[in-house]
């Protein structure tokens, strides 16, 4: 990972005399505005801004001094903490910013695609159980883990046991995801973060004394890219955490107290920032910091958070993730950077549960003609069987289909029993062990009557 190169600092800008004259003698030039807004509505790193050819004539320290002017002549918000120099993180209000902090507001908070808020509403329990799967498998695939995503879905719907450290820790933020939606209402705490720490490396670490609770000075920890052994971060000092965590706990508890107003994303994106920076545990704070933002959500009241799948975004482009860091360091700590991208990946989720909820919608619509034909079977086998019919190659078993519903084990049984008993799947036995495998004919069986199925099967 290249470290961004520094840009000159307000500072050193101001006090270059021939910058700062240059910069006067182009204000009012129209091209050059032009290319300061863009910069500006873009938010262009000092990296892009070399990228981009200036106006003729003009020098890039030039045109970056009108780039920062207009930055902070804008609404600048400073933070609770500093980073390891003593400068204060602060970020600025951007266009872009205000308008998707509102399209959140209205759909992360209300309503979206017909989901129920209330627990227990079948459609809510499927989304929820597969986002969560989404989530802690992506989360696990930042940190490194390797597992495919279809391994890991298998262990998690089917219950066996992890086979490898990387599966384990599927297991366990998938475990401390779901436990974190229970505490919600819980202000933060030292107590709470351990907790989190400890579910989420459970039997992950090499130095399994190391879950739940903060390192000490002996343990030094610094962020290496693995490909080059480049530092890329390097974090408080032990000593410094625990007062740290304190500011930390503050800001988060006290949103209501504090003076101006910080929309709770953003909060919750500087919650997840401030945590990955001080990067108080050994291991897994990446997981940790992610889990934290998710908690911090869902105490906001953005209940629909919780099919929103962000790791599995951010996984896809794992460096941009680590580039926001770094551009928030490298740039006067200037955090608009983190915000903006973590915006964009929230709009992405969002705009990926909408489409993923229109399509369903869609397929469900053309299935329910296929399964009026079979008016006795409940959600569950419905979902199923629509499942069934896009994956012919599919084995179901009682455990996975009670880990997809959340049921008990014998409404499960109940559900794959009846459907063996329509011909609408096949059973038999691996290993002692009851699976249900898909038709060929699945679709032509639900076209027929239970009636004709049912014979069909006794032959």
């Amino acid at each position: 990972m290249r470290i961004p190169p520094r840009p000159p600092t307000w500072h050193e800008s101001c006090s270059d005399r021939g910058v700062l004259d240059e910069m006067l003698r182009h204000a009012q030039n129209p091209g050059f505005r032009a290319y300061v807004r863009r910069a500006n509505e873009a938010y262009w790193t000092w990296d892009e801004v070399r990228s981009h050819q200036p106006p003729s004539g003009v020098t890039l320290k030039a045109v970056w001094l009108a780039i920062k002017m207009a930055r902070l002549a804008a609404t600048t918000y400073p933070t609770e903490f500093n980073d390891t120099k003593g400068q204060q993180f602060w970020f600025g209000v951007h266009s872009w910013m205000m308008h998707s902090l509102h399209e959140i507001d209205m759909d992360l908070g209300g309503t979206i695609g017909g989901l129920s808020p209330e627990p227990g509403a079948p459609e809510r329990e499927r989304y929820l159980i597969r986002s969560l799967m989404e989530e802690a498998i992506a989360s696990s695939q930042i940190e490194g883990a390797v597992v495919t995503r279809s391994e890991a879905k298998e262990m998690l719907k089917t219950g066996r046991k992890p086979r490898t450290r990387d599966e384990q820790m599927v297991l366990n933020n998938y475990r401390t995801i779901s436990w974190l939606r229970d505490q919600k209402n819980e202000p933060l705490s030292k107590s709470l973060l351990f907790e989190i720490h400890r579910r989420i490396t459970e039997d992950t670490l090499d130095n399994p004394s190391a879950a739940g609770r903060f390192r000490v000075p002996s343990e030094r920890v610094r962020v290496i890219d693995e490909r080059d052994n480049e530092i890329i971060h390097d974090p408080p000092a032990a000593q410094e955490l625990d007062d740290r965590f304190a500011k930390l706990c503050a800001f988060a508890n006290d949103a209501k107290a504090s003076e101006p107003f910080l929309h709770p994303v953003i909060r919750a994106i500087i919650l997840h920032f401030w945590l990955a920076y001080d990067h108080p545990f050994v291991d897994g704070n990446g997981r940790t910091a992610r889990a934290l933002f998710y908690w911090y959500m869902l105490r906001s009241g953005y209940w629909l958070f919780e099919f929103l799948s962000i790791s599995r975004i951010v996984a896809k482009a794992p460096a941009q993730y680590v580039r926001a860091f770094l551009n928030t360091e490298t740039d006067e700590a200037d955090l608009t950077y983190f915000i903006l991208f973590n915006l964009r990946i929230v709009q992405r989720a969002r705009k990926e549960l909408q489409d993923y909820l229109e399509s369903q919608r869609t397929r469900n619509a053309e299935l329910t003609g296929l399964l009026r034909a079979h008016p006795n079977l409940n959600h569950r086998q419905r979902a199923l069987l629509t499942h069934a019919i896009r994956h012919q190659t599919a084995l179901y078993s009682i455990e996975s289909h009670r880990s997809s519903h959340g049921v008990t084990y014998e409404t499960s049984r109940t559900d794959l029993a009846d459907m063996a008993e329509r011909g609408l799947l096949l059973e038999h036995k691996i290993e002692r062990r009851l699976h249900y495998a898909v038709p060929a004919d699945l679709p032509e069986l639900l076209r027929g009557n239970p009636k004709r199925t049912r014979a069909r099967r006794r032959r």
